[in-house]
């Protein structure tokens, strides 16, 4: 998907950033202009704010989309993934697990969810960067309670995993 879209504003920096922008959060676009967060209107200002350019190439930026029925069957379409527990974990009594490995590596979330389970560890949320938008992409998974340090030791063996980092 986002190869199609960088060839959609190759030569409009300012307007790709605001496009990266939206997907990061999860910003759609209602016909005929409307951007939303879910049922929650979002300012051309607010985005604009948010990317550092001016709201008028947010409005040209969401022109462009409702334009090429390509786009505009992606972003009207877009709907966020919801709140992340990961800043709130430590209050809630979770665990953080941060693993970095090769995304393009089939088994990475199986390996570790097995070692997990193995050990009665749940998992509350998972959260993968998408490595055409993050370039050092990481699995973040908030676990209910601690993690048994043979746990981690197995899940750090993993062919998949390239490092780890547990915050409780």
């Amino acid at each position: 998907m986002w190869r199609q879209i960088q060839t959609r504003f190759t030569r409009q920096k300012a307007r790709l950033s605001v496009v990266r922008k939206m997907i990061e959060l999860g910003i759609g676009v209602e016909p005929p202009f409307q951007l939303r967060v879910g049922d929650v209107a979002v300012s051309d200002s607010a985005l604009a704010e948010a990317t550092g350019v001016d709201r008028r190439v947010v409005r040209s930026t969401v022109k462009q989309i409702m334009q090429d029925p390509d786009l505009r069957s992606i972003f009207t379409q877009v709907k966020p993934i919801g709140m992340s527990l990961v800043d709130v974990a430590e209050k809630l009594g979770y665990s953080v697990l941060v693993v970095y490995a090769d995304p393009h590596k089939p088994g990475v979330i199986s390996g570790i969810s097995s070692v997990l389970s193995d050990y009665n560890v749940v998992i509350r949320q998972a959260l993968a960067d998408d490595p055409d938008f993050i370039p050092d992409p990481k699995l973040t998974l908030v676990l209910d309670g601690r993690v048994p340090p043979d746990a981690i030791g197995k899940i750090q063996s993993l062919a998949q995993v390239d490092s780890l980092t547990l915050k409780r």
